[in-house]
């Protein structure tokens, strides 16, 4: 596909669906090398991303993303093969043609400067962000950033859809340079949690989640706007798991109001129909006991869920 094309399905996905104004909070794992350099982006200090779509507990926004996935090609997952990170241009690379692209500073120290707050500087670099603060939207804790060869790794860089899941799902049709935008799109990053970032590594939705369930609406949408702008597909799988979650938001939004966690991060509303069980740390045996519990359905990244309890594998155990 070409980057007109690029462009012009991207355009489309804005004018479709989100059309509410939502905050929201991107894979990699970062050298000490890559810590060095970063950007003065637009939201800077802020801690809330600048990304063009934004998730409420507004129906008509979560519509629009359900609407948008509706036109999302639905394939199985393509080999694996020929991938390679190269692919995706030069890590963190500033000669991209989106956000922050060829304004001096490298993506990586871009998005610390978007989501993160209370920011310090390299002395004599406007780009190399050298202290700040981390509210973590993937596992809701605050999170302490310095820069240096044993702590960088404490915050890093999420691809929200991963450059291998990318390039499974149409990504290999894209030239070089539109897979060097998707590496280094704004809307496809986030900085979180180390440990969270690693153990989702390169998952799509139906086989990882964030712990925090009130960013679950937001994260998927996310995917959704990515997969949308740059023409890539869905397994069934996926499709299911954000469709489902996108249900949920909508059917909590006439009755909840966002969360709010530590300013100026904000929040969806939970998207699971029920509460967890207290004191849950094990997946239940069965799904009478989950139900016994009052814990089903159980998603991926909740406690008491377990591969055993679902049977058609689209991440949400115990549904019936």
């Amino acid at each position: 596909m070409s980057r007109t094309a690029i462009s012009r399905r991207s355009t489309a996905a804005v004018s479709i669906g989100f059309v509410a104004a939502l905050v929201l909070g991107g894979c990699s794992n970062s050298s000490a090398a890559e810590v060095e350099t970063g950007s003065l982006g637009s939201g800077i200090g802020s801690g809330v991303t600048t990304s063009s779509s934004v998730l409420t507990s507004d129906n008509a926004a979560v519509s629009a993303a359900s609407a948008l996935l509706a036109q999302i090609p639905i394939k199985g997952r393509a080999p694996k093969t020929g991938y390679d990170r190269a692919l995706f241009g030069t890590a963190w690379t500033d000669d991209v043609d989106v956000e922050f692209g060829h304004n001096g500073c490298d993506t990586r120290n871009d998005i610390l400067a978007r989501d993160l707050t209370a920011l310090t500087f390299k002395e004599g670099n406007r780009c190399t962000v050298q202290t700040g603060t981390l509210n973590d939207q993937y596992t809701n804790t605050t999170i302490a950033f310095t820069r240096g060869q044993d702590t960088s790794s404490a915050v890093q860089i999420d691809h929200v859809v991963a450059l291998s899941d990318a390039w499974q799902k149409g990504a290999q049709q894209l030239d070089t340079q539109t897979r060097t935008n998707l590496a280094n799109d704004p809307r496809n990053l986030r900085a979180v949690d180390g440990p969270a970032n690693q153990q989702k590594s390169d998952s799509d939705a139906s086989s990882w989640l964030p712990p925090n369930r009130g960013y679950r609406c937001q994260y998927v949408a996310a995917q959704v706007e990515v997969k949308a702008a740059y023409g890539l597909w869905v397994t069934q799988a996926e499709h299911d798991t954000i469709a489902g979650i996108l249900q949920d938001c909508k059917g909590t939004a006439s009755t909840q109001q966002p969360a709010v966690t530590s300013p100026p991060l904000v929040t969806s509303p939970p998207v699971v129909t029920s509460a967890p069980a207290a004191g849950v740390t094990t997946p239940f045996k069965n799904c009478a006991a989950a139900k016994a519990a009052g814990a089903a359905p159980v998603r991926i990244g909740d406690p008491g869920y377990g591969a055993h309890l679902d049977g058609d594998g689209d991440g949400v155990a115990c549904e019936k």
